[in-house]
């Protein structure tokens, strides 16, 4: 007789496992996503203006950050940084890992939404008073998040499914507690396809919320079919 059945009632009698990781990725992704976007847009406003070497600078730091595998990173960030008296715990490294790693490329993709961005717009804010941080937030931004919806979804997803590497620094995340699940009970199978379902039930979710938010977009007039 097949034991698929006990293999599965395995997973449900240790859910907390799962649940726990489940719980941990999503809480990550979520924080990162945030912090991420933010810094990414700071990094896009410090970008604005003329060319000079601390713009250029900046530009190269942030195509370092791009060019750089995810794992390399988050393993300097964990293992690297002691032998310079810089210590962080597994969860805070992933944390700024997953923010500084997605903020170059929202840096990066709000930059080249900006450069086709037509000027009209800007030149009437500062006819109005406004000064350049203010243009750049009130003006500029909504219309750069908004042209970049789609980038963006792509970037919240690929984040969300970046942190199943933090099990890598001991982050007990949804892919590690499913390793930890699957060597304990010897079921890899019925513990990756679970989790698999969840990756994907995130990445949905993800995708119909950037979806609500082109709606709410357009309903602004700052996006158009």
């Amino acid at each position: 007789m097949s034991d698929t059945p006990n293999n599965w009632t395995a997973l449900w009698e240790h859910r907390d496992l799962l649940l726990n990781g489940l719980g941990t990725t999503v809480l990550l992704f979520v924080l990162a996503a945030m912090l991420s976007f933010v810094l990414g847009c700071l990094l896009a406003w410090l970008l604005e203006g003329r060319d000079n070497a601390p713009r250029r600078t900046l530009r190269l730091g942030i195509n370092a950050l791009r060019m750089l595998p995810f794992l390399i990173f988050i393993y300097l960030l964990y293992y690297g940084l002691p032998s310079l008296d810089i210590r962080l715990e597994a969860w805070d490294a992933g944390l700024i890992g997953l923010s500084c790693y997605y903020a170059a490329y929202y840096a990066e993709v709000l930059r080249g939404a900006r450069l086709v961005l037509p000027s009209g717009s800007l030149d009437a804010a500062y006819a109005h008073g406004y000064r350049r941080g203010k243009a750049f937030l009130r003006i500029v931004l909504p219309q750069l998040v908004m042209r970049t919806r789609g980038e963006s979804g792509n970037l919240l997803i690929m984040c969300l499914k970046d942190t199943s590497f933090l099990g890598i620094i001991t982050v007990t995340e949804l892919t590690a507690a499913a390793n930890a699940m699957s060597s304990r009970y010897f079921i890899p199978m019925e513990a990756f396809v679970l989790v698999l379902g969840l990756y994907w039930a995130l990445g949905i979710t993800v995708d119909a919320l950037m979806r609500r938010f082109g709606r709410y977009g357009r309903q602004r007039g700052l996006e158009y079919e």
